[in-house]
């Protein structure tokens, strides 16, 4: 969700052009095998446990890759060589090494990286699988720490791109820690791809192509918590306000559409030096825009909108919202902060729209203890996008559910994504009403409860740089949900009329169109039964 015009997604600050695909924070993992510790370039540091790490072999000895991947001599970080890959559109030019590990050890995993969509990640570690990613043209820096479990004795790591982007490299992958007492062989084996449904691998989450990722579980596991009292009708449409001037029609809060029952006040600050924490400030370049807009008249508006029956939210994170919650200090200073400035504005609740990474355990219990703080109707959404919702075993699929007692929706962004798997193992084009429903299938079979579960889409095509669809495919996608009517190719198995509703980036997005979302998405979403 854009500061600056025609970006994806809810992207701040950045000044690059549209992107063909918004990726998450979902742990991809991999498997595969290697170990060896090799001296000189990136594999001389104490305690490595990555073999050929650097590439400097000038081959990808150590390490199982699939599809298109190679030593190549340029780009480089460091050294001569570094891997060069170029995912397909049936492969993310995945290369993953196994290595031994010792139980309940700390490991860091780092790596230099570069191009669109470059994941970094662990699986089976005994614990939370981390991941982390970037979308930088230029050699950036992807690091993560975590804990091995109590019976861990090796894990899986993996760098990859994603389907159908452009080629990335990486370089100087390390995975420091104490080595475990055994050292897997190295496999030759080429990596399959299954062509039956199956039950994901308990540890595994990587987004292969295939119907093993789309997650099974039984249906008993959508009904174990009852929801939360909001105070939102069933059905919300919810949308994002800007606090910012980015070449959309800039508005004050009092100027959002009525239709909206849950309107994302977009976006907090991160407090410098204190891990965790944040603000909020009206934007200076909104108020010179709108010719004044002060910050009472901003309360006033909260407080209005309140008082019409909608709820006002906070939305933490957008693309430069560098708020990281990765430890328990981090938590406390999170939600010690966020009560405060719900106080002080009246805010409802928190929407979470973390887009560079995120801690489910750490955050999960950050926002356990902000609702705590605020009481009864807390209203707790979250805006991931489509690949951070595609694997049970993700970050934000994780954190969704570590929070489901508390969690009021998921509106998951189903654009700037190209083509996923859907729930049936079938791979769907976005922009489609294909795409949409057989995404909400997985989330719903993932274990969300269908009134936990919406439908984030772009309210015109110059608010995301991929996967717009008119209002008309909003109302079909909605109606085969809940209906089991105008349905595409792809019929979901069961219906599920609690569905929650909708969401657009954005309300300002929206008035810059006509209103075209709010007038034609907003009835049928308050109408349906």
């Amino acid at each position: 969700m854009a500061r600056t015009l025609r970006q994806p997604s809810h992207r701040r600050r950045r000044m690059t052009a549209p992107l063909a695909l918004a990726a998450g924070t979902t742990a991809l993992a991999l498997a595969g095998s290697g170990l060896a510790l090799l001296a000189g370039g990136a594999d001389a540091a104490v305690g490595n446990l990555v073999a050929n790490g650097g590439f400097e072999a000038g081959n990808l000895s150590g390490w199982t890759c699939a599809g298109s991947a190679s030593a190549a001599s340029s780009p480089v970080h460091s050294g001569s060589y570094a891997l060069a890959a170029a995912p397909s559109s049936s492969d993310t030019a995945e290369c993953r090494q196994t290595v031994s590990v010792l139980p309940n050890s700390t490991y860091t995993l780092s790596g230099r990286v570069q191009g669109p969509y470059v994941y970094l990640g662990a699986s089976g570690t005994g614990g939370t699988d981390p991941s982390t990613w970037s979308s930088q043209s230029s050699w950036n820096q992807l690091s993560t720490t975590f804990t091995t479990g109590a019976s861990t004795t090796s894990l899986t790591l993996y760098v990859h791109g994603w389907y159908g982007q452009g080629g990335y490299g990486a370089d100087d992958i390390t995975l420091t820690g104490p080595g475990g007492t055994a050292s897997p062989s190295p496999s030759t084996a080429t990596p399959t791809v299954s062509t039956s449904p199956s039950k994901p691998p308990t540890q595994s989450p990587t987004p292969t192509r295939t119907a093993t990722q789309s997650p099974t579980a039984s249906p008993t596991a959508t009904q174990t918590t009852t929801p939360p009292t909001t105070g939102l009708p069933k059905h919300i449409l919810t949308g994002y306000w800007h606090n910012f001037d980015n070449g959309s029609t800039a508005q004050k809060l009092s100027d959002v559409q009525s239709a909206y029952d849950v309107i994302a006040v977009s976006f907090a600050d991160a407090v410098p030096g204190r891990a965790g924490a944040i603000s909020f400030t009206l934007d200076p370049g909104l108020s010179s825009k709108l010719g004044g807009y002060t910050d009472a008249q901003f309360r006033a508006d909260v407080k209005a909108k309140q008082a019409a029956g909608k709820k006002v939210i906070l939305s933490i994170g957008g693309q430069n919202g560098a708020i990281s919650v990765n430890d328990a200090t981090a938590a406390q200073a999170f939600a010690d902060s966020a009560a405060a400035v719900l106080k002080d504005y009246g805010f409802d609740g928190v929407d979470v729209d973390l887009e560079n990474g995120l801690n489910p355990t750490h955050l999960g219990n950050a926002l356990h203890s902000l609702q705590a703080k605020v009481g009864s109707g807390f209203v707790l959404t979250m805006a991931p996008e489509t690949i951070g919702m595609y694997s049970t075993s993700g970050s934000y699929f994780q954190l969704a559910l570590n929070t489901k007692d508390i969690l009021t929706v998921v509106n998951t962004q189903f654009y700037n994504s190209g083509s996923m798997n859907g729930c049936d193992g079938k791979v769907y084009s976005q922009g489609t009403v294909d795409f949409i429903t057989a995404q909400v299938c997985t989330h719903i079979q993932g274990g969300l409860r269908p009134d936990q579960v919406g439908i984030g889409v772009p309210a015109s095509s110059r608010a995301a740089g991929s996967g717009y669809v008119s209002p008309t495919v909003v109302k079909n996608a909605l109606s085969c949900l809940t209906a089991g009517t105008d349905c595409g190719t792809f019929v979901p198995p069961a219906k599920w009329p609690t569905l929650r509703g909708a969401m657009t980036w954005s309300t300002n997005w929206d008035a810059n169109n006509g209103n075209d979302f709010s007038t034609n998405v907003g009835p049928y979403v308050h109408s349906m039964p």
